[in-house]
């Protein structure tokens, strides 16, 4: 069994959204998926991965695409791994950061409450459920 199936997103520190989508929207040109008071995703044209601009976000960050956090996480463990932060509940499913034995931390999530349905500008109105 595989526990990480994909990346989701690639998280990136920005000091305000507006100025990150001129530059990653406007400027280079990759089109708006949602976005909130603190976030903004855009669409990577080749992938299904998202680029997500955020706010009040100390370093960049990958997330990585899970079936179920709470066997993902019950995986790592069992592979050697520890628990950096457990499992939470996020709008759209569950996320957890666990660290493999040589210190890497993973941010881990499932979309297993669906994905964010948003309004002809990007703004997020709620969740699709899965």
């Amino acid at each position: 069994m595989t526990a990480l199936r994909a990346v989701d997103c690639v998280r990136l520190p920005v000091p305000d959204l507006d100025a990150g989508l001129e530059f990653y929207r406007d400027r280079l040109g990759h089109e708006l998926l949602w976005r909130s008071a603190t976030a903004a995703a855009v669409r990577l044209p080749d992938d299904d991965a998202e680029l997500v601009l955020q706010v009040e976000r100390p370093e960049p960050e990958v997330d990585l695409l899970v079936g179920s956090v709470d066997q993902a996480v019950a995986d790592v463990l069992a592979a050697g791994g520890t628990v950096v932060d457990p499992a939470t509940d996020i709008p759209v499913g569950r996320v957890a950061r666990v660290a493999d034995p040589f210190g890497n931390v993973l941010t881990i999530l499932d979309l297993s409450r669906g994905r964010y349905v948003t309004d002809a500008d990007g703004r997020v109105l709620g969740v699709h459920p899965a």
